[in-house]
């Protein structure tokens, strides 16, 4: 195993410090400069595998007739095969064998020495080594019974190992591969009244571009002609198609529906948020994590043991009167068998795939040690507005109080009235009139009535849309089902000076929310709420959601007074917030956790990026941090659980009974270590629900 994939398998962030939070990730070349970039470094990956495969394959018909050579192969199986010169063409046929195919293990042990960190190289290295020599030892005159059989084998099953595992590796990284290729390679540019087709990295921004039903968005921009619904779940993890209309965004490598686009550019290149994706992405799975130091400390303890154990096994049996042979035999198989070899691959490929999966899920993390530590949340600080609700005034209930109107009615004349005003009271309206495709009445000779409302006259008729104080001040009676909850924002209608009906608004509760609140519950979590919104809202929403406790009314530097509080209180707390006005708060949690629009994912203090604004994405945030974590330690447990058990059986203490693990076998269990290891990281696939 040459050191490229050496460095790579097992420590795949050797120039990164992980708390570095630098925004260095937003920066990266350009996006058709780092897919070939990626595209050279993937192709370097598959050339090592054939590479492995090749040497596999040689090696393993040059090793058959090694086999059959072998005296100890001969007494196990009761044949007999002898001709002159046997032994020099066994010579000749092992040492194809130990120069070909163990020139990377040899390759990487001179690296591991050089920077004086002896690690799985060196054992593998040094256990072919002392198998080679001793065995031409013997053929040239050295009293004993050479064992090429078990050098040649072990170096095949040793190829086999690094061949799987470097595949398993590469599977990992294809989810990477993936979001690369979702850009499109051309897009048509309108340039006037023709349409030319162009290369995606030609486009500018401001650019208007078309996009086809069916086809691939080739760049961040603004609808501005057109509505259709886009699949954006390769990017975000949101199932359902999203319907885009003019105004709305758009994400390059999202996938077109039935509908024409016309879109102007935002982003190109580097700026993309595809771009950035990747370059979080990759930098998530460079950074060291805190299992990766626990990993490293394992393996390099293990060398050590390895090497002790094999040294002190080899002098007890000398001393014990055992020959030569059978002493190096043991400190072989001991030194072969203690390759902390699974422990190499048992946290980058935990790392790699969870960071894949999480971006494809709308999980962007750029901390892997605040993903990991999200285990160990004891109080979720939220921000309201746009979290936990929707982020805007959406009717939540209209009523006629005249016999005259219908609650239609009374909807189409607020909103005919409310055309005219940028208020998110009118806003909210207007999206329930638009929701329900009523046709708006004519209006004429608006005007605001100062802080009470606004009035025009509607189809005819005066009318106005007021609050509370309007009506009190004008000895209007208040209908008795107006309020219902102090949530809620009430508007009157008047019409011709006359009561008409109300309209109630309010900052909707996601749906999600209540979900994702019961899963933190489930988990031992608090969850509260810092608000800038007035207390009577904060109340009412913290009411309706169960949550522990609110602030309300707060300012950005006094959440980060609350978290410190917290954290005075010994809680592990993350912080919820939309990344920019929270950004105070974020950088003090221990998790930094931002919400809110995908495209802008330069949150410099967060920890977590989410593309989706959904507190259910947190609570699964928060279990596939408990997922990935325990898949770390299991495949540590695991690798040093083998180490622990084979060594002793190794050096030969169950000898009395007649049991000692020979080298060949101790290398097929090895290989079954790393094989075990790379599958129960597959299983993290699974645990990420949606």
């Amino acid at each position: 195993m040459n050191k490229h994939q050496h460095d790579n398998s097992k420590h795949p962030h050797h120039h990164h410090m992980e708390n570095k939070r630098s925004d260095k990730a937003m920066h990266g070349e350009n996006n058709h400069d780092m897919s070939n970039h990626r595209h050279m470094g993937h192709n370097h990956h598959e050339m090592m595998i054939d590479d492995f495969k090749k040497r596999f394959w040689v090696c393993l018909i040059l090793s058959v007739p090694v086999i059959l050579f072998s005296p100890m192969v001969q007494e196990i199986l009761g044949y007999h095969l002898s001709f002159p010169g046997i032994q020099y063409l066994a010579f000749l046929l092992s040492s194809a064998v130990f120069f070909y195919g163990g020139w990377p293990f040899l390759k990487g042990l001179l690296e591991e020495v050089k920077q004086r960190n002896p690690g799985m190289m060196t054992l593998i290295g040094v256990a072919i080594s002392v198998a080679y020599i001793y065995s031409s030892a013997i053929v040239f005159g050295l009293k004993g019974m050479d064992f090429f059989w078990e050098l040649v084998t072990l170096i095949d099953i040793m190829l086999l190992g690094h061949w799987i595992e470097m595949k398993s590796v590469l599977g990992a990284s294809k989810a990477l591969e993936l979001l690369v290729s979702m850009m499109p390679s051309e897009a048509h540019l309108i340039h006037g009244d023709h349409i030319m087709d162009v290369k995606v990295d030609a486009l500018k921004v401001n650019d208007i571009i078309l996009v086809k039903p069916g086809e691939k968005v080739p760049a961040d921009g603004t609808v501005i002609e057109g509505e259709s619904y886009l699949n954006e779940s390769m990017l975000t993890g949101e199932s359902s198609p999203v319907k885009k209309v003019i105004e709305d965004q758009l994400i390059g490598g999202s996938v077109n529906g039935n509908g024409s686009l016309k879109v102007k550019v935002l982003h190109t290149g580097k700026d993309s948020y595809l771009t950035k994706v990747i370059n979080l992405v990759n930098e998530a799975q460079k950074a060291k994590s805190t299992t990766q130091n626990l990993a490293d400390k394992a393996a390099k303890w293990l060398t050590f043991i390895a090497i002790g154990v094999g040294v002190v096994t080899f002098i007890i049996w000398l001393i014990i009167g055992k020959d030569l042979e059978f002493a190096l035999e043991r400190m072989v198989t001991v030194m072969v068998i203690s390759c902390p070899h699974a422990l190499g691959l048992a946290v980058p490929l935990v790392v790699a795939i969870s960071t894949a999966i999480s971006a494809k899920n709308g999980l962007l993390i750029r901390n892997r040690t605040a993903f990991e530590n999200s285990r160990k949340i004891t109080a979720m600080v939220f921000d309201k507005t746009g979290t936990l609700t929707q982020g805007e005034f959406g009717v939540t209930r209209y009523e006629s109080a005249s016999n005259e109107f219908s609650r239609e009615d009374i909807l189409m004349f607020a909103g005919a009235i409310e055309q005219n005003s940028e208020h998110p009271i009118a806003t909210g309206i207007l999206a329930k009139v638009k929701k329900l495709n009523f046709q708006l009445p004519k209006t004429a000779n608006f005007q605001a009535i100062s802080g009470k409302g606004i009035e025009a006259s509607v189809a005819g008729r005066n009318t106005k849309v007021v609050s509370p104080g309007f009506l009190i001040e004008n000895d209007i009676s208040i209908p008795e089902n107006a309020f219902n909850s102090s949530s809620e924002t009430v508007v009157f209608l008047l019409i011709d000076e006359k009561l008409a009906g109300f309209i109630a608004l309010a900052d909707e509760i996601r749906p999600e929310s209540k979900e994702a609140i019961e899963t933190f519950r489930r988990n031992g979590i608090k969850v509260m709420m810092a608000t800038g919104d007035n207390t009577t809202v904060a109340e009412a929403v913290s009411k309706q959601l169960g949550l522990e406790g609110f602030y309300a009314e707060v300012l950005p530097h006094q959440k980060v007074e609350i978290i410190k509080e917290l954290q005075r209180r010994k809680e592990y707390v993350a912080m919820t917030g939309d990344g920019i006005n929270d950004a105070p708060a974020l950088a003090q949690a221990d998790v930094g956790i931002a919400v809110g629009s995908g495209t802008d994912i330069a949150a410099e203090t967060a920890d977590i990026i989410l593309v989706n604004s959904n507190p259910k994405d947190i609570a699964n945030l928060i279990l596939f941090g408990k997922a990935t974590y325990s898949k770390m330690i299991q495949n540590l447990i695991w690798a040093t659980a083998y180490n622990a058990l084979a060594i002793p059986l190794a050096a030969g203490v169950l000898y009395t009974t007649g049991f000692v693990l020979s080298p060949a076998v101790g290398a097929v269990l090895m290989s079954l270590s790393t094989i075990v290891v790379a599958i129960n990281a597959q299983f993290l696939k699974g645990s990420l629900k949606k």
